[in-house]
């Protein structure tokens, strides 16, 4: 097997940080090589300079690609050598179709310089079945789910004749199904002779599919390991991403539970746009003091628009059902209401509509509960720095000042602001929506430290998570959910990974189970 890619002491410094220190990497021809590392370690930073994002002369060191030195001034210069990236925030246009995107800024044009729709809706559909789709070239982008999307990018990269592919995170939005098609493609693409590059904090599929993975720590290679060797294992990768053992990936917790804070009954939701189609049906739930309560269900099973339903109802119309808050009926049918009864939610988008990228800490942290900051109407800027500066502390943010604008942080830093600006709420009973996407094993560990700090105070949390394996390490009882009903609960004593998923495949007609398990 033959080098393709070797970078060589590459060090890359921004305004008061040295986001990558001699940092090396090797890439043999036709592996899947993976890059490991915390949030802010220097992943993203490394592939950037790689593919021209940051051009030859703002970073020191050298690229070798295909055995000739690489001085890549743009993503243009490095595409037309065949390396392409696909990073973690999907480049494609909703409301363009999938030919359009695919050859976005590649046209396929015909006499005269016009673009040749035939020849390029027929090029499409030819890359698309290349990646396992079978979609109309001529539909909108949009109207494709996540996955598919991705598997779009991938068939674009193709496009361009790609010999070096670069995944950012590929897999931190996809479910279970759209992730094991996606690396089943990764696969035949090795086969194929395309070395791929991936990013990746899924530490068990990395196990499964790279045939190297190289550990990046501080902005600086830590070691690259052999995948086939018996010592490869995920904890040895945590060890080196973290620079310590994790001897428990959740942090042990004392349960105490105290009386009922929360409880939903006969909850129904229909869909916001299409009429007649109801999203949840007949779903109850409650949550004490001092408890985690996960749900748990496959993508499209309805756990964010039950979560946002009843957070204000700032999802859905016609909501039916009944909330009550320390044994008393409440309404909650703004989001205003929802704050004012104590109910906070963590949506599971924190770059749409958790955060507002473009302001700073400060201002985010503060956004939900600015009426405790203003009470004469005027917002005290000094007491909101003091509230910054201590949740800055008390979580752990990683950012030399609360004014530092919230985009420019890592993807774990920015959960923690997500969960500044609710705890700041004072909030009996917060909602977590994938709390811990795309986010390292350190910082999920630190996100988890919280929540058990949370209900050692009597607070009350519900967790959304796609992982089994973080409910059952981080809750009390766990509910599923399959196509918007609530299929069974389980105290996790008593469940399995195996036990969940019976309950939330059961189908829409089938009935449900009367002892917590499927029939």
């Amino acid at each position: 097997m033959s080098t393709i890619l070797e970078m060589r002491s590459i060090t890359k410094e921004f305004p008061g940080v040295k986001a990558l220190s001699d940092v090396t990497l090797t890439v043999e021809q036709g592996e899947i090589h993976a890059i490991c590392g915390e949030n802010g370690a220097g992943k993203s930073t490394l592939m950037k300079v790689l593919s021209g994002v940051y051009p030859h002369g703002t970073y020191d060191g050298e690229i070798v690609f295909d055995g000739a030195s690489a001085e890549f001034g743009s993503i243009s210069d490095s595409e037309e050598q065949g390396i392409v990236i696909i990073h973690q925030e999907l480049a494609l246009v909703p409301y363009l179709s999938v030919a359009e995107n695919i050859f976005l800024g590649n046209e396929t044009r015909g006499r005269l310089g016009l673009i040749d729709w035939n020849n390029a809706n027929h090029r499409a559909a030819a890359l698309m079945e290349r990646v396992g789709l079978h979609e109309n070239p001529t539909a909108p982008i949009g109207q494709l789910g996540v996955g598919k999307q991705q598997l779009i990018e991938i068939a674009k990269a193709l496009s361009k004749k790609v010999r070096l592919l670069i995944l950012d995170e590929p897999t931190a939005a996809l479910n279970d199904t759209d992730s094991e098609h996606l690396l089943e493609l990764l696969r035949a693409l090795r086969g194929e002779g395309i070395t791929c590059i991936i990013i990746s904090h899924k530490l068990n599929e990395i196990e499964e599919i790279a045939d190297r993975t190289t550990i990046i720590r501080d902005g600086q290679t830590i070691e690259t390991i052999d995948m086939s060797a018996e010592d490869a294992t995920q904890d040895r990768i945590i060890r080196g991403m973290v620079g310590r053992d994790l001897e428990h990936r959740y942090p042990e917790r004392a349960s105490v539970l105290g009386d009922e804070v929360l409880r939903v009954e006969d909850w129904n939701v229909d869909h916001p746009t299409q009429a007649g189609r109801q999203v949840i049906t007949d779903a109850s739930f409650n949550v004490r003091a001092g408890e985690v309560v996960g749900i748990a269900g496959l993508m499209g099973a309805g756990r964010t628009e039950l979560a946002m339903s009843i957070f204000g109802r700032s999802y859905g119309r016609n909501i039916r059902g009944k909330i009550f808050k320390d044994g008393k009926e409440i309404q909650a049918r703004t989001v205003a209401e929802a704050i004012k009864h104590h109910i906070a939610y963590a949506t599971e988008d924190r770059k749409h509509y958790g955060l507002n990228l473009i302001d700073d800490i400060r201002h985010n942290i503060s956004a939900a509960g600015l009426r405790q900051l203003a009470p004469g109407g005027w917002v005290n800027s000094n007491e909101e720095l003091r509230v910054a500066e201590d949740y800055r502390a008390s979580l752990n943010i990683k950012t030399p000042s609360v004014v530092v604008d919230v985009g420019k942080l890592s993807g774990g830093n920015q959960q923690k602001v997500v969960l500044s600006k609710w705890l700041y709420t004072d909030p009996d009973v917060l909602i977590l929506d994938e709390p811990t996407r795309g986010i390292d094993v350190g910082a999920k560990y630190e996100i988890y430290t919280i929540i058990n700090k949370m209900v050692a105070a009597g607070k009350a949390v519900v967790v959304i998570s796609s992982e089994l394996p973080e409910l059952l390490g981080i809750c009390d009882r766990v509910y599923t959910l399959a196509f918007g009903r609530i299929t069974g609960e389980l105290p996790v004593a008593d469940a399995t990974q195996e036990r969940l998923m019976e309950l939330m495949t059961l189908e829409r007609d089938q009935p449900l189970p009367t002892n917590g398990t499927a029939s």
